[in-house]
């Protein structure tokens, strides 16, 4: 299966999980459209100064993996700094925000698993 960047939903949310500024969400496939238990597989992209607030996943996991851009993660609490190629995985209970801390936009692929 082949789905073209035009035919991806595109979705703006202000302040996602309480954080700050604007985030753009690219659906590049919905839970709908694969087999697998996964709830969320896109792209995201934080204008500087923009994040995601702290929340946790119970019953599922994330994965950041990050495209372009520098920001900072809350993994559990530990703060760490994140750039191109780095990867986050957060689940089982844990908590993690994420913040553009860079002048261009932090442009990360992420992907929620249930289980």
């Amino acid at each position: 299966m082949i789905k073209r960047n035009r035919d991806m939903e595109k979705e703006l949310r202000e302040k996602m999980r309480g954080g700050k500024g604007e985030i753009e969400i690219l659906h590049i496939f919905r839970k709908e459209e694969m087999k697998g238990k996964m709830r969320l597989h896109a792209r995201l992209r934080l204008p500087r100064g923009s994040s995601i607030g702290y929340h946790v996943h119970d019953g599922e996991e994330e994965v950041f993996y990050i495209l372009s851009g520098t920001g900072q993660v809350s993994d559990n609490g530990a703060v760490s700094a994140v750039g191109p190629g780095d990867a986050v995985l957060t689940g089982g209970g844990g908590g993690h925000a994420i913040e553009n801390t860079g002048e261009e936009p932090l442009e990360l692929i992420a992907t929620i698993f249930v289980y």
